[in-house]
């Protein structure tokens, strides 16, 4: 991403009210110079040392894209898209000071995020200070607060907290902006999840990665227009729609909630969670100045440390650079119907070893349970059915569009649940298995098509592998899924 500090207008002489960026993503693009009085500050510049895909950069060597350069094109697209409201439809009457505020709050949107983005906000944090209701859009509006305040910034209070309630995507005073509704859903759309944030990172993310998407965002940004207080598309965008929460699903079930990936998160986890006696980690975020230094460079100052109280973080650390991970054990994909008689109560890390055989000696310490939810951002609901459409017939009307007016192939349920299984202890992996999967038997209804993956089923010979990787090449022995099925179901599998 490389900066040029002057830039020629439309009539070819040189402009001052701007600068141009070189962004891997959306080109060259414009930023007011006001939006640099934001950018050239250190609590924004602490964005270049958080990753925006976690530990997943430990996975894919293609995501190493940064909060940074996201919070820029987020600015850009947002700002993007109000201009082109105003240019469009004057009768909006949008001002300047909406379009600066827009900006700036796409500018600084993730200013609260923690080391490891979501890891710190939805892991670290809750063990930490369960009893503390804390999010990063929070700590973005303390830290929004602390750069302007220690950066002596020239903005008026009325605009501070319009940007404020522009991230978190609602208005503090409804009778003051009742028509002004579609302000808000420009950054961090509350009312069906699309917005400008959503389209900078599926985009960003996806190309980093190297995944391939016939979803543009782009066109969203063309066709698309205020009526009746609210962001409507052009029909035509229907499935484009569908396919960018598709994209958006594909980017969780195979990239963000990838298996090794969150054993490392694990690890990362752990590791900050033993270590905050020591460094303070967890009652930084009371304090913008000290959330000021807290970024992914934990891991390094944790690494770096000779403390005795850091000595358990170390270990983790050393486990993680030479790669012996914690383990994935198992997984159980939860039919809709089981929602509501299996839950996080009735799979635990106790309920687990409590199933374990004699002589196993697990202990709650080895095992980790993870519930997942990947959806099309908005739990369980079909998102579109929340986006209002305009035709080419008539664009001041809107309407929405029914998903079998789209297509019979749209799926028929928007979230799948899925509960994973980790140990710290790889020498533990087929006992936890087995105990998973007894207590899976004795919870899952018989008339239930609901079974544990047989491709994922270990070997009996797993664990001696396992032992004498270092020593011997020997290669695991390929199991029958079918038949660990029906023996499964008959209780004869090995993992009883």
């Amino acid at each position: 991403m490389a900066l040029t500090t002057v830039d020629l207008d439309q009539h070819g002489t040189l402009s001052s009210g701007f600068k141009v960026i070189n962004d891997a993503v959306h080109g060259h693009i414009k930023l007011d110079l006001y939006s640099f009085d934001f950018i050239d500050t250190v609590q924004f510049q602490r964005l270049r040392d958080l990753k925006q895909l976690g530990a997943t950069y430990f996975v894919f060597p293609g995501g190493s894209n940064n909060r940074f350069e996201h919070s820029i094109g987020v600015s850009y697209l947002a700002g993007t898209l109000i201009e082109r409201f105003q240019k469009d439809q004057p009768e909006l009457c949008i001002t300047e000071d909406e379009i600066k505020c827009v900006k700036l709050a796409g500018l600084c949107h993730d200013l609260g995020h923690g080391p490891f983005s979501h890891v710190f906000d939805n892991q670290v944090m809750p063990k930490l200070r369960p009893g503390l209701s804390w999010s990063h859009e929070e700590a973005s509006e303390m830290m929004l607060e602390y750069l302007i305040d220690d950066n002596n910034i020239d903005i008026e209070r009325n605009e501070i907290n319009l940007i404020k309630d522009l991230i978190a995507g609602t208005p503090r005073s409804r009778s003051q902006y009742d028509e002004r509704c579609f302000l808000f859903d420009i950054v961090a759309n509350k009312r069906n999840s699309v917005d400008v944030d959503k389209f900078d990172y599926i985009e960003r993310d996806a190309q980093n990665l190297g995944l391939r998407s016939s979803y543009d965002a782009k066109r969203l940004l063309m066709y698309s227009r205020i009526v009746n207080n609210e962001i409507c598309y052009h029909h035509k965008e229907v499935y484009n729609l569908y396919e960018m929460f598709y994209t958006r699903y594909s980017l969780f079930k195979r990239i963000y909630t990838h298996r090794v990936a969150e054993s490392i998160e694990m690890m990362i986890t752990d590791a900050m969670i033993h270590a905050d006696s020591s460094l303070g980690i967890s009652s930084a975020v009371d304090k913008p100045e000290e959330y000021l230094n807290l970024t992914d460079d934990i891991l390094r100052v944790i690494e770096r440390s000779k403390s005795d109280g850091l000595a358990k973080s170390r270990s983790i650390m050393r486990r993680l650079r030479t790669r012996d991970l914690y383990k994935f054990v198992d997984e159980f994909l939860l039919p809709t119907e089981l929602e509501s008689h299996i839950n996080k109560h009735t799979i635990t890390e106790s309920e687990i070893i409590s199933h374990q055989s004699t002589g196993d000696n697990l202990t709650e310490e080895d095992v980790i349970v993870k519930w997942i939810k990947i959806n099309y951002a908005m739990k369980d609901r079909n998102p579109v059915d929340s986006i209002r459409f305009y035709s080419k017939f008539n664009d001041h009307e809107s309407f929405t569009i029914p998903k079998q007016q789209v297509s019979y192939m749209i799926p028929q349920q928007f979230e799948e649940v899925i509960v994973r299984v980790f140990t710290r202890d790889p020498q533990k992996v087929t006992a936890i298995q087995k105990a998973f999967r007894r207590l899976l038997k004795r919870i899952v209804p018989i008339e239930s098509n609901a079974e544990p993956n047989a491709a994922l089923t270990l070997p009996n010979d797993y664990d001696d592998v396992v032992r004498l990787k270092r020593k011997h090449s020997g290669s695991l022995q390929p199991v029958d899924g079918n038949e660990v099925v029906k023996k499964w179901r008959q209780g004869e599998s090995s993992c009883e």
